[in-house]
């Protein structure tokens, strides 16, 4: 099973802004673009708005065929 597609949008930031979540990014060692989705969640969080779980990718390699 893999991960549904993700909506692709195009968005405008403040160049500080930008930077800053850069920074933060950085630090918790994710890409900006997860950091981005994962700021959105904490605050729609703290607003009171129920989301779904994200679904993960499976990582790693498959199981191998059972032979028989």
């Amino acid at each position: 099973m893999s991960a549904p597609p993700k909506k692709a949008f195009p968005l405008r930031l403040d160049p500080a802004l930008y930077a800053a979540i850069e920074r933060s990014a950085a630090n918790d060692l994710r890409s900006i673009n997860a950091q981005v989705e994962c700021l959105l969640r904490e605050a729609l969080g703290r607003r009171g708005v129920k989301l779904a779980d994200p679904v993960r990718a499976k990582r790693g390699r498959p199981p191998k065929a059972k032979e028989e």
